[in-house]
């Protein structure tokens, strides 16, 4: 077994400073990416590593300690988002036939105008509105830059619903986008 596992068994203080340091920051920009709210993302943390301090003698390292964070904290923003909205299924949301109806050819954006401030808060807000089923894909994969099997593992679907929805997050993404940056492309013409 792992060292860093053996040492979190023995509630090893430098362990869990190690796993805190390595995976707090990951597991609160997907908290807050699904809640949109910076204190309940603080809760999901606070949880998260709560349940790793009461449950670590149950981890049987089938999964990497972070593929198993993140699945902690996913299913905490998720009761979290169902005690708000006890009637939504997130995982059945229906994207089915999405196709972008504005097209623009995204090289043709110089590369000061896609990392401005402003088109970073108009991406932020775009991901935003994704659904949580596909923002929960996008941030694990493009954000975060998990494998797909690590994905799957963290939501608890195939890795074929992964790529799936991430597929459509994209195309979701472009469209929702693309009437911001087609009027930055005519501007530079």
């Amino acid at each position: 077994m792992d060292d860093l596992i053996t040492a979190l068994k023995r509630r090893d203080p430098d362990a869990l400073s190690q796993v805190f340091t390595d995976h707090a920051d990951k597991i609160y920009r997907l908290a807050v990416s699904q809640l949109h709210n910076e204190q309940s993302a603080d809760g999901v943390v606070q949880d998260t590593f709560m349940k790793l301090i009461e449950h670590i003698d149950g981890f049987d390292g089938r999964a990497q300690i972070g593929t198993w964070l993140y699945r902690v904290a996913y299913n905490e923003c998720m009761m979290r988002l169902r005690g708000q909205r006890p009637q939504v299924d997130f995982d059945s949301v229906d994207e089915t036939g999405v196709m972008p109806e504005i097209l623009i050819d995204w090289r043709e954006l110089p590369e000061r105008m896609v990392s401005s401030s402003e088109a970073m808060a108009e991406v932020e807000k775009a991901i935003a509105e994704l659904s949580p089923a596909l923002r929960a894909v996008f941030i694990l994969r493009d954000v975060e830059a998990l494998s797909v099997k690590e994905a799957a593992s963290v939501l608890d679907i195939s890795p074929s619903a992964v790529k799936v929805r991430l597929h459509r997050a994209r195309l979701l993404l472009r469209e929702k986008l693309a009437g911001y940056f087609s009027e930055r492309v005519n501007q530079t013409k």
